[in-house]
């Protein structure tokens, strides 16, 4: 039987199938989710903040509560659309404010704009440029510095340690 999620600040509802993936919701939205490691809870390129419902979710596993933990972003009340199943009613979704970075090439092209909105770290959830400010090369060169850039090898070497 199909539950419905409200998604906010957006203010839409959609319906989705019992044990049904949150980020299934944000996708026929046509939100801005990377969804960079395929839906594996890996990459936190989903997070969101539940702000109504938690208990009508299937409980946080292991490897989402590991991802959790590296996002700067990160409340008691964040999960990862991936990982989050619909188990009953009440579901209110928060999501946050911004756009992940997909590659260096997203910021190599906005150079010298201002930035529509936040633009987020794709592993940390950090803004790395706030809205209305100037998107220059050290936003560029912040990211490539980053060791934990390539999502892929950030998160094998996390689940290592």
């Amino acid at each position: 039987m199909a539950k419905i999620i409200r998604l906010e600040p957006i203010g839409q509802e959609s319906s989705i199938e019992t044990n049904g993936h949150l980020l299934s919701v944000l996708l026929n939205k046509e939100l801005d989710v990377l969804k960079e490691c395929g839906g594996r809870g890996m990459c936190a390129t989903c997070h969101i903040y539940i702000k109504d419902g938690m208990d009508s979710l299937t409980p946080v596993g292991r490897r989402e509560q590991r991802t959790l933990e590296v996002i700067t972003s990160c409340k008691p009340n964040s999960r990862l659309a991936c990982q989050a199943r619909v188990q009953a009613e009440g579901v209110v979704v928060e999501l946050p404010p911004g756009m992940y970075v997909n590659s260096l090439q997203d910021i190599e092209a906005l150079i010298g704009r201002r930035a529509e909105q936040n633009l987020l770290h794709p592993i940390t959830g950090q803004v790395l440029v706030e809205v209305d400010k100037l998107i220059t090369r050290s936003t560029l060169k912040q990211l490539a510095e980053t060791p934990s850039f390539k999502i892929g090898e950030a998160f094998t070497n996390t689940s290592k340690a």
